[in-house]
């Protein structure tokens, strides 16, 4: 199993990134997918997730009406859309799966890409 982020980068407020996951050795269109994030000297929050179920969303608070997380089950690839980005948006943004493998469902997660916000 792989997930491999890509994207992330340096932006200035309210500027826009999109990051990507690019999954691999499991059945992407059955696995719940998300984005966390981990702030300097901060715990790792979640900031969106996606059912496979019924492709229902939910946010942060902190990111509800900015970020927009979506799937393209034929790329087995997962976006996280940020748009009007803050500098409190500054973190390393990590994608999760609860992979639907062979054996089950597993939790895995990417070694992240780090995002920074700043004029």
């Amino acid at each position: 199993v792989q997930l491999v982020e890509s994207g992330g980068g340096a932006v200035q407020p309210g500027g826009s990134l999109r990051l990507s996951c690019a999954a691999s050795g499991f059945t992407f269109s059955l696995s719940f997918m998300s984005w966390s994030r981990q702030a300097p000297g901060k715990e790792r929050e979640l900031v969106a997730a996606e059912q496979s179920t019924d492709g229902s969303t939910n946010y942060a608070d902190s990111v509800k009406g900015r970020f927009t997380i979506s799937r393209e089950n034929a790329k087995n690839t997962v976006y996280l859309q940020m748009n009007s980005l803050k500098p409190e948006d500054t973190a390393v943004y990590y994608c999760y799966a609860r992979a639907r493998t062979i054996n089950g469902y597993r939790p895995y997660w990417g070694k992240g890409t780090p995002v920074t916000v700043s004029s």
